[in-house]
């Protein structure tokens, strides 16, 4: 994921390499406990980066293509990911 940063902090565009990473991770995630794994991480990333911009973040999946059922965000529950 680290293609997105650039566009997290204030890029104007998602690199295609950016998405690549989030499809990938998007279909590893087959059972609640990857979903919710998955979430933990992005979440613990998110945290340790400077300057993201967490509406661009949460809105990545969706300009991607990819739907997950939750927000990229320090601040979502990810225990309560289904």
């Amino acid at each position: 994921l680290k293609p997105c940063l650039g566009y997290v902090q204030g890029g104007n565009v998602v690199p295609p390499p950016c998405c690549g990473g989030i499809k990938s991770l998007y279909t590893s995630a087959k059972t609640t406990a990857d979903r919710r794994s998955i979430c933990y991480c992005l979440k613990s990333l998110a945290g340790s980066f400077k300057g993201i911009n967490y509406s661009k973040a949460a809105g990545l999946p969706g300009k991607c293509g990819v739907n997950i059922p939750y927000k990229i965000d320090p601040s979502t529950d990810c225990s309560k990911v289904p």
